[in-house]
C-alpha cells in the first residue's frame, strides 16, 4: 500500500440549472475530467472516490463527487 505525504480534497457537483429545471442532471464528466487531468500533471494520484447526494434548496437533490487526492 503506497504512503503519500499530502493529501488534497476537491468536490465535483452536477450542475444547478440542470437539477432545477429537469429535476435531474448527470454529473458533469467532462468537468471531472479536465479537473482529474490538471492534478496528474502536477503528480496527483486518486487515493478514494464517494459519490454522495446532496439537498439542493428545498425540493431538489444532486449529486456530487469527492475526491481524496495523495502525493
Amino acid at each position: 500500500m503506497s504512503k503519500y505525504s499530502e493529501y488534497k480534497v476537491i468536490d465535483v457537483t452536477e450542475g444547478a440549472l440542470g437539477t432545477i429545471f429537469l429535476g435531474a442532471s448527470s454529473l458533469p464528466l467532462k468537468k471531472l475530467e479536465a479537473t482529474l487531468n490538471q492534478y496528474a500533471k502536477q503528480g496527483w494520484q486518486v487515493v478514494f472516490q464517494v459519490i454522495e447526494r446532496k439537498r439542493f434548496l428545498l425540493f431538489w437533490s444532486r449529486e456530487s463527487v469527492v475526491l481524496t487526492l495523495g502525493k
